[in-house]
């Protein structure tokens, strides 16, 4: 991904379910391309093009030792994608916050409103 910006390559090889699955998988332990292969149902040399996806956003690195090739989760590269996308959250817990206060208010005047009408004391023909 030449003259691609490290978080863009992170969110493009997060974007396929394959990779997610690989990804929870090296969560819990380093594996190899025999162990990943096996929970899913795509061939071994389609996990190794996805491995290589997930590398080159390094978001994993992967070790040689003798025939074995393993691999293991670089979680940074996630804390960045988490911060990036935490900027939007907060954007839409204001917005939601401000909403909500704005929809209190509009409740608050109905109520105050259906109040009013009910209220005996209010003759009919007079105007509110």
């Amino acid at each position: 991904m030449a003259g691609t910006d490290q978080l863009s390559a992170v969110f493009s090889a997060l974007a396929d379910p394959t990779r997610r699955a690989i990804l929870v998988e090296l969560a819990e332990h380093d594996a190899t391309v025999t162990e990943l292969t096996a929970p899913l149902s795509i061939s071994m040399p389609a996990v190794s093009r996805h491995l290589k996806v997930l590398e080159r956003a390094a978001l994993i690195s992967r070790t040689r030792s003798g025939k074995w090739r393993g691999s293991r989760l670089q979680a940074a590269p996630l804390r960045d994608a988490a911060d990036w996308i935490d900027r939007y959250r907060r954007f839409w817990d204001s917005s939601l916050t401000r909403l909500d206060a704005h929809l209190a208010a509009v409740q608050a005047a109905e109520r105050a409103t259906d109040r009013m009408a009910n209220d005996p004391k209010v003759p009919d023909d007079q105007e509110l």
